[in-house]
């Protein structure tokens, strides 16, 4: 149980450094909002044991960097080649993920890359909103659901 809160607490407090830009200022309420996203979480969400990895996590916060920086280097690239056509498109891709957890994971990392939205989850298929429908979206996706499979210790399905 102990394990289950401190990863989820963990995992939630990643999210919320990431969204506020690690601003110091946002340390204070973002604990008030993880430990009550925690509670939350473990109210709706059955427990059962997570295996997570700490190289898996370390692992995944360097891929995350590097396709932060190479998507953000992407946007700045479409917006200050305004002859640069896009093709923009909402792309279904089947996830392999075993657990809703880990899929759940996956959909709000992929919201958080630019150029990317996540739209919808249904059960394993994921709507993700891609400012270029010409990348390699479908094999980034599985790229970042190996990543975070790893990162829980899960096999892919």
């Amino acid at each position: 149980m102990l394990k289950s809160v401190v990863v989820r607490a963990g995992l939630l407090y990643l999210v919320w450094w990431i969204m506020s830009g690690g601003r110091s200022d946002a340390w204070l309420f973002g604990l008030v909002v993880v430990a009550l996203a925690v509670v939350v979480s473990l109210r709706l969400q059955p427990r059962r044991a997570i295996a997570f990895s700490i190289t898996g996590f370390l692992l995944f916060l360097i891929f995350f960097l590097g396709r932060s920086l190479k998507g953000g280097a992407q946007v700045a690239a479409i917006a200050l080649m305004p002859r640069m056509s896009l093709h923009p498109a909402i792309v279904e891709v089947e996830l392999r993920l075993p657990h809703e957890t880990e899929r759940i994971f996956l959909v709000s990392i992929l919201s958080l890359l630019p150029g990317t939205l996540s739209a919808g989850l249904d059960k394993h298929r994921l709507l993700l909103h891609v400012l270029d429908s010409r990348l390699p979206v479908e094999e980034e996706v599985m790229n970042a659901e190996w990543q975070v499979a790893r990162m829980f210790g899960v096999e892919l399905r």
